[in-house]
């Protein structure tokens, strides 16, 4: 083993290709993260940067116009250029260092990365800003689809996070579960990795492309993130007149500027596209009709430095550091959810909410009207009003991308002590409401969790809506189905209600659920005197029985069996790698999700879900097993592009290694960069 020099940086790979790096400071440990991303993702690396550039068009085709027209219209490569200059200085080192770290990884490994990406190089520190500000605020806060609809839905998709403390533990450590759910592609790829420079030693994950971890545990504390229902983008309706708009009963002028698209021809041409962008004083003009026109208006433009509130953030000690760091309000959503070594749990509805003169959620979930200054908001409320909680009494803490009066039960935080726009009202507005409730039962009815305990909840796929509705569909289905659906109800009698690999019953009463849901599936809807049993009850019974026996006629003709196993039907495919899976739609209440769509071959697929998952007890020393499902690495020829989704789908984890005589006791690869 070569010894590491005084300007070196050693990588130390280990057998499932997470790198572990050891830095002499801070710019080199960053040059080395932007390295060892290039030799895990460099290909996909090359192309997001190139999207946030809005050039993806002149490097790839006509097939990326609608996304350069989107990254130019919101102004993303020029305020990515406003924002690296309005970093510190020693933040502006660490992104250069970041970027040459990739740049120098393509000039020493040409042949690994594919010849068409490479127009990107290189790379400069705010592509890095750009690709920042294209996936958080205008694909997280807001995106193409809610934009092009003039919507300002808020954001949508799913994770599960808990913090338990030492009073509800089994070893008397508090507990820190991570959980992410996003799709299982693009630039909501997490990557695992392990830094370490002085006073740095963090393990966790970034999503690909990004200098820092967003999710991460340290020697003393570890936190995880979901996404939070918060609206963070409004769209406002304009009145036209005389070439600008009504304001406050005055025509004002709209700002112009006129954009260029290049756009690359199959025989190696370019031509050319403008296209005018309109700004009025709410934000960029989206959409203009005869007499009207509608502005869209993000939160967080005016923050640049969410990237050094995560680092300041992963060399926390305690408590009172880490919320230093959140108190600067960098980051435009997600929750935080917190445990430390010295027994504290920690959540908070992270955002930047801006305060609004009058309404609730509902109605700000509308078109706004824009003539007015009356309904414009310019500032943002400050940490201290945010929903936040310390060291519940419960001992536990959970989010499941529930509004945050579930965050514990009995509730402790409630709506009524907050504006009435700053978050839904209730649980019924969870996304998954079925999701949420189960994950609050698994922990309000553990007396004790282990270590272990967790891990197996976690991997639990019992589907919670076939609890909820089997006990009236398999009664009246053999009063009054015909003969397929008796068959039918017959085989979801011995189901064991999982979406495991051998379940039998589980294609039967996904395809089911799925399909009814459409029509309406529950008789009974949320009710705040029972929240965690409703909504419950079949809404049409003969609704019910038809689409079950025609959803049966379906599987028996596809499959030749009623009863064939979820996980012949369910893939989980990465990469060359095909896996039969377990997990199921978190909507129908699963806690380990996996998200399906259909195939060509009449199955289905994996297409989101479950990803980077971390269980961590901060024990002394601390214990940590983890998985990345997919495999920490997307290139083409990587042995570790799906090379953990047998491990998830017997629902197991690895064992982190954080020692260096760990490490190098599953070593495959050492690299020394100067």
């Amino acid at each position: 083993m070569s010894s590491v020099g005084a300007n070196q940086t050693e990588i130390l790979w280990d057998t499932w290709g997470v790198p572990h790096l050891y830095a002499q400071d801070t710019k080199s440990l960053f040059k080395a993260f932007g390295w060892a991303q290039t030799k895990s993702h460099g290909n996909l690396i090359l192309k997001l940067y190139g999207q946030a550039r809005g050039k993806a068009a002149e490097y790839w085709g006509i097939n990326y116009l609608e996304s350069d027209q989107y990254v130019k219209t919101m102004g993303i490569p020029a305020r990515a250029q406003e924002w690296y200059q309005q970093q510190s200085p020693e933040m502006r080192e660490y992104l250069d260092y970041f970027a040459t770290g990739i740049n120098d990884y393509v000039a020493q490994h040409p042949d690994e990365i594919d010849d068409s990406v490479k127009l990107v190089l290189p790379i400069t520190p705010t592509d890095i800003l750009a690709h920042l500000q294209r996936v958080i605020h205008f694909h997280f806060v807001t995106n193409p689809q809610s934009v092009s609809s003039l919507q300002t839905i808020a954001p949508q998709g799913g994770s599960n996070g808990w913090v338990i403390a030492p009073e509800k533990s089994a070893s008397n450590h508090s507990i820190l579960l991570a959980n992410p759910h996003l799709p299982w592609s693009d630039f909501y790829l997490w990557y695992e990795a392990h830094l370490n420079a002085p006073g740095v030693n963090s393990y966790g994950a970034a999503l690909v492309g990004m200098p820092v971890l967003a999710i991460a545990f340290n020697d003393h504390l570890g936190w995880t993130v979901t996404l939070n229902p918060i609206d963070g983008a409004d769209m406002y309706q304009l009145t036209l007149k005389d070439q600008g708009y009504l304001w406050d009963g005055e025509v004002k002028n709209f700002e112009t500027k006129t954009e260029t698209v290049k756009i690359r021809q199959a025989n190696g041409s370019y031509t050319e596209l403008q296209f005018g962008v309109k700004r009025s004083i709410h934000g960029i003009i989206i959409a203009q009709e005869k007499n009207k026109a509608f502005a869209l208006r993000v939160v967080g433009l005016d923050h640049p430095h969410g990237l050094k509130q995560l680092w300041e953030m992963a060399k926390s000690t305690n408590l009172e550091q880490f919320e230093k760091g959140l108190k600067q309000l960098q980051i435009p959503l997600f929750n935080f959810l917190y445990a430390d070594q010295k027994g504290q749990i920690f959540y908070l509805f992270n955002g930047l909410i801006p305060k609004r003169p009058q309404g609730n959620w509902n109605d700000w979930q509308k078109i706004i009207p824009g003539d007015t200054s009356k309904t414009l908001w310019t500032e943002y409320h400050n940490y201290e009003t945010l929903p936040r909680l310390v060291n519940p009494k419960t001992g536990w803490l959970q989010n499941t991308n529930d509004p945050p009066w579930t965050s514990t039960y009995p509730p402790i935080l409630e709506a009524k002590d907050y504006p009435p726009y700053l978050a839904p009202p209730s649980l019924s507005y969870a996304p998954n409401i079925l999701r949420s409730q189960r994950s609050i039962t698994l922990l309000k009815d553990s007396k004790k969790l282990s270590f272990e305990d967790v891990i197996n909840h976690k991997f639990s796929s019992r589907l919670l809506m076939a609890d909820r509705l089997l006990e009236i569909l398999i009664p009246t289905a053999k009063a009054l189905a015909n003969p397929i659906g008796i068959e039918a109800v017959k085989v979801l009698e011995k189901w064991d209600r999982q979406t495991n690999i051998d379940s039998r019953g589980a294609v039967l009463f996904t395809l089911w659920a799925l399909t009814l849901e459409s029509k309406g599936i529950f008789s009974r809807p949320w009710n705040p005197e029972n929240p965690l049993e409703t909504p419950a009850g079949l809404a049409d019974i003969n609704t019910a029985l038809a689409v079950l026996e025609g959803v049966a006629a379906q599987v028996e003709l596809l499959y030749g069996s009623l009863d064939i196993p979820w996980g012949e039907v369910v893939k989980m495919r990465f990469g060359d790698k095909s896996i039969p899976a377990s997990g199921g739609p978190g909507k129908l209440g699963s806690f380990r999700v996996l998200n399906i769509q259909a195939t060509a071959d009449e199955k289905f697929q994996v297409v989101f879900g479950d990803s980077f998952i971390a269980v961590v007890e901060f024990s002394d020393p601390i214990r940590a097993n983890v998985l990345n499902v997919y495999g920490n690495s997307n290139q083409p020829n990587s042995p570790h592009r799906g090379d953990q989704l047998s491990l998830y789908a017997e629902g197991k984890m690895r064992p982190v290694w954080r020692s260096k005589e760990e490490v190098k006791n599953h070593l495959i690869l050492e690299e020394l960069i100067r």
